[in-house]
């Protein structure tokens, strides 16, 4: 992506640990979001460092662009689910946009415990 806001973004990325809209509940153990996109509506790009598992709650549709320049374009239905680990120091940094007509949701479960990185401070 050139544009230069994306790119500002991305800078900031590693250090941008909200990988939801709102932080419902946070333990020692775990930390769940929910993430809600109305048609058009992007998450901006944040880091996952710990390992976490989401949950679609709605039908829908989304484009993620990562940080290496790949992007990729997924179709959801109520129930997928995807799990996701990180060995020491690894890390994965992407945005998601809502490319469908209909609002798009998940619930992203972090495991606290259990992941080889120590959770990102939120700002």
């Amino acid at each position: 992506m050139s544009e230069s806001w994306r790119g500002a973004e991305l800078e900031k990325a590693p250090r941008n640990g909200r990988v939801g809209h709102t932080l419902v509940s946070e333990t020692d153990a775990v930390r769940v979001w929910v993430i809600s996109l109305k048609p058009g509506e992007r998450l901006p790009y944040h880091c996952h460092v710990l390992n976490y598992f989401w949950t679609a709650t709605s039908e829908g549709s989304a484009k993620s662009h990562f940080s290496d320049g790949r992007s990729s374009e997924t179709s959801y239905k109520v129930g997928d689910t995807r799990h996701y680990t990180f060995g020491p120091g690894e890390s994965m940094i992407h945005d998601l946009e809502n490319t469908g007509s209909a609002p798009l949701s998940f619930v992203t479960v972090e495991l606290k415990i259990g992941s080889a990185n120590a959770p990102l401070a939120l700002a």
